[in-house]
């Protein structure tokens, strides 16, 4: 098997190792530090649809996370996190539907990974903790892929869709 691709000069590939390690931003993952979070949804006539929150510090439209209390599972910290950040609640899943990386400061200089369980919506709430602090917004799975900044966020609200649809046999239309 050959490829078109040119040649890399080894001691232009060293001047560039060497370039990048002091020029660019250091991003570290925090070690075995992992955080929880909802993906809340509903069906709505045979649609799924997507609660989605904004960010506090950035505005970017995002799924309810945070850290994970203490003494509690993960999946019940979620829970938690969506009714002070989102204000509902409902049957929060114990299995993940999936995992993506988060920017765990300001600058961006370190990531934690975030789990984040499905939570079918039962209550929502006129008033709550965060409230002030955050836009809330139902949305079907093109909106939502359009509205979230973050492409493993989108891919997670795909994979959960496909696995609610093939729980209840086709019930719920494919993603537009």
């Amino acid at each position: 098997m050959s490829c078109d691709c040119p040649a890399v000069d080894p001691m232009e590939s060293a001047m560039l190792r060497e370039f990048l390690s002091h020029w660019s931003p250091k991003v570290e993952t925090m070690p075995g530090q992992r955080q929880s979070g909802a993906l809340p949804y509903s069906v709505v006539e045979g649609r799924v649809v997507f609660l989605l929150i904004t960010s506090r510090r950035t505005g970017r439209w995002i799924f309810p996370k945070g850290d994970i209390e203490p003494g509690m599972t993960p999946w019940e910290s979620a829970a938690l996190e969506a009714l002070e950040e989102a204000g509902v609640n409902g049957q929060i899943g114990t299995e993940p539907v999936g995992s993506y990386r988060s920017s765990a400061s300001v600058d961006g200089s370190s990531l934690v990974d975030v789990d984040l369980y499905p939570l079918r919506v039962e209550t929502q709430l006129d008033t709550w903790k965060e409230m002030d602090q955050r836009l809330r917004h139902w949305a079907v799975l093109p909106e939502a892929r359009r509205l979230l900044n973050d492409s493993a966020l989108s891919r997670l609200a795909v994979k959960l869709q496909i696995q609610l649809r093939r729980e209840s046999q086709g019930a719920v239309p494919p993603a537009a």
